[in-house]
Parts: C-alpha cells; sequence; structure tokens
C-alpha cells in the first residue's frame, strides 16, 4: 500500500509537465473602463485564460490625431494581423510595416482599410511574467503541486517506517 502510493504521487508528479498558461485581460477601449486609464472593476471580470499555454498579453495602441482605440488580448487571438512587430520581448514596440500587405488590391472603398494605414501609429505592448500584466503570478499553482507531490514521496515512507 505504501509503495503503492508512492508511485501514484511520482506519476502524478510527472504528469505535471506543462503549466497552465497565462491570464489576460481582452477587451477594447470601446468596453466601459478598458481606455488608458484601465479600472478592471469597470469591465467585469477578471480576464481569461489564453487559448495557448505559452501565449503572451497585448496591449494595442492605435492613434490617428485624437482618436485613440486600445485592444488588450491574447497574442494567439491576433495573429489575424500583419503589423505585429518581431521583438516579442516585454515592453513596447511599434507595429511592423508590411509593404506588401493589398499590393494587388485596386480598392476603392477607403471605410473597408485593406491596407490597414487608417492609423498613423499603432504600438504593441507585449508581457508574460505576470497573469493579467495587460492591464499575478504564472505558473505557481503547478509549480505549488509539483513540490507538494515530491514532499510527500519523501515524507510518507519516513512517516511509516
Amino acid at each position: 500500500m505504501k509503495n503503492l502510493l508512492c508511485i501514484v504521487f511520482i506519476i502524478l508528479s510527472l504528469w505535471m509537465k506543462e503549466g497552465l498558461a497565462i491570464w489576460c485581460y481582452r477587451c477594447t477601449s470601446a468596453t466601459p473602463g478598458c481606455g488608458e486609464t484601465f479600472n478592471w472593476r469597470g469591465i467585469g471580470f477578471l480576464g481569461e485564460q489564453c487559448p495557448e499555454t505559452n501565449d503572451i498579453c497585448v496591449k494595442v495602441t492605435e492613434r490617428r490625431g485624437a482618436q485613440e482605440t486600445i485592444i488588450r488580448d491574447c497574442l494567439s487571438a491576433l495573429s489575424f494581423r500583419t503589423d505585429i512587430p518581431a521583438d516579442k520581448y516585454e515592453g513596447c514596440y511599434p507595429a511592423a510595416k508590411d509593404v506588401r500587405l493589398a499590393h494587388y488590391v485596386n480598392h476603392t472603398i477607403k471605410e473597408h482599410d485593406v491596407k490597414r494605414d487608417y492609423f498613423t501609429n499603432v504600438k504593441y505592448c507585449f508581457c508574460f511574467l505576470d497573469h493579467r500584466c495587460n492591464g499575478g503570478e504564472k505558473n505557481q499553482a503547478v509549480l505549488g503541486l509539483g513540490l507538494l507531490s515530491a514532499i510527500l514521496v519523501i515524507v510518507i515512507p519516513i512517516i511509516w517506517y
């Protein structure tokens, strides 16, 4: 019985190889409380878990004159955008220019913005060291469970002998 319990704890600690995904705020500046002055109580929730385990929280600020749009989301949810900077380390970076975007499009409806040149100043701010940093603590639950199971594997045989 003692050996079986030890084997179960070892299997559980080995099974927990990947941590939990990061939690990010996911809203736009059209949502009350999600503008430049961020108020998490105004948006009514504490964020959402990102779909991928190695995701990054992103805050995108788009400006044209006095108009400003802010998007807070996971990087994997913004993968359709072609202006994401190549450097995705912690910090803020200007948007990348895609010179081939809509190159073969002869489009006369400017409201469709197929070349994505409406906003004159686009800035990406990346963060991945804390939960809800685009607006905790990463993988602390799994680290705690792994540490607890390792301690139990060592302590239980000592107690039972």
